[in-house]
């Protein structure tokens, strides 16, 4: 039914859980990111949350060869890369770590996806992703995401068969002795 237009429109008050609560302590305006999507809306729509949560340094590709460039040229401080059919985002999180032409192999890398099966998400963390978003993503799971990032430094791994963050986000006590070589973790905010 059509609203009146004498009637005033009524306006739902926030809820705290609507709010986005930056952390005062986490100045990401010196932060520069990478933005790899295939679709042109989605990879506007990521910008302008980066955007308007105080990135002003957000570039973005739709393919991962130009992605790859544009990190080459100037590294970024965290990447967005989207995994989705037609656009290999395992692939470009492979060249970021590996490629002899990477600037910044230990760069933290958030998995924007709709690969939301454990499957994939255990696909990606063995690849060396930081972060792993679930696509459709709120500015509110974005920002949540860059906080890890900044709090968590975890130092990387780098084996035969995998470079990238500690896998292991809690310390545990096992039997026997330590065999992974530590990288220096890369600083994301100061």
């Amino acid at each position: 039914m059509p609203r009146d237009a004498s009637q005033p429109t009524r306006l739902r008050r926030p809820r705290e859980t609507d709010v986005l609560i930056m952390d005062a302590n986490l100045d990401i305006s010196q932060v520069g990111a990478l933005v790899l999507e295939k679709t042109e809306i989605m990879r506007q729509t990521l910008s302008s949350v980066l955007r308007n949560l105080g990135m002003r340094d957000v570039r973005a590709a739709g393919t991962p060869e130009y992605a790859l460039e544009l990190f080459v040229d100037r590294p970024a401080d965290i990447v967005f890369t989207d995994w989705s059919p037609g656009l290999n985002g395992i692939g470009f999180l492979r060249a970021l770590r590996l490629d002899h032409r990477s600037p910044n192999p230990c760069v933290p890398v958030v998995m924007v996806t709709a690969n939301t099966e454990p499957r994939h998400v255990y696909w990606a963390r063995d690849h060396g992703m930081t972060e792993y978003l679930a696509k459709p993503f709120t500015a509110k799971a974005v920002y949540r995401h860059i906080r890890s990032i900044a709090a968590s430094r975890r130092p990387f791994i780098k084996l035969s068969s995998f470079f990238g963050p500690d896998r292991r986000r809690r310390r545990m006590e096992f039997p026997g002795m330590d065999r992974r070589v530590r990288a220096p973790a890369m600083a994301v905010a100061s």
